[in-house]
């Protein structure tokens, strides 16, 4: 692709990182903003720098936050006896925006996965069971919903987690399997995800 200009092929190198944006696509968007006010563009940047300086993780869940605790954990009208573990961020975006839970969240920020040298070690697990204890005195929890991808890498994660939690006696669900084997729960319609959380089945490791 040839450009005019080095300055619009360093702009449409850089926009082109971004998933789902071709070189076509990031020369549009760069076209787009050379068309509008100045403040514009400022003020995208603004907000990204923002979010890449600002941003926080919640020390309780792992979801993103603008404070040190998530606003999730803080809802006073959260059922706090659940929790359901995801496996990233876009699939609690996902199983908010159906409306029909109102639990916690704990994020694991991946899966296991032997072939990418993902292990237990590398994922949030550790402080989902140290969060369950710290719970054992007040808000304790009585279940976990295992709301991970319906793939291998996905299963494996789920039979580890479920062992961990056998010790504690604490009831483990998975939701129910309207999700498509190989699907991820960002892509996942509304209605389809809200009732697989509604009709989640209880899992065995057995």
């Amino acid at each position: 692709m040839n450009f005019p200009s080095k300055l619009i092929e360093d702009a449409v190198n850089e926009m082109s990182r971004l998933p789902g944006i071709g070189k076509k696509t990031a020369l549009r968007l760069v076209l787009h903003l050379l068309k509008q006010k100045e403040s514009v563009t400022e003020e995208l940047s603004h907000a990204l720098l923002a979010l890449r300086k600002e941003i926080k993780y919640c020390q309780k869940c792992h979801n993103i936050s603008d404070t040190d605790v998530c606003s999730i954990c803080r809802g006073v009208r959260r059922d706090r006896s659940i929790i359901c573990v995801v496996e990233d961020i876009p699939d609690v975006l996902a199983i908010e925006n159906t409306s029909q839970y109102q639990g916690l969240y704990h994020v694991l920020g991946g899966v296991i996965s032997p072939i990418q040298g993902i292990g237990p070690d590398e994922l949030k697990i550790e402080s989902l069971m140290e969060r369950i204890r710290l719970a054992e005195t007040e808000d304790k929890v009585e279940e976990v919903i295992l709301a991970l991808p319906a793939t291998m890498e996905g299963d494996t994660t789920s039979f580890y987690i479920t062992r961990k939690l056998k010790a504690l006696n604490i009831k483990v669900s998975t939701i129910a399997r309207g999700i498509p084997i190989g699907g991820e729960l960002e892509y996942t319609d509304e209605v389809t995800l809200g009732r697989s959380i509604l009709t989640r089945v209880n899992y065995s490791a057995d």
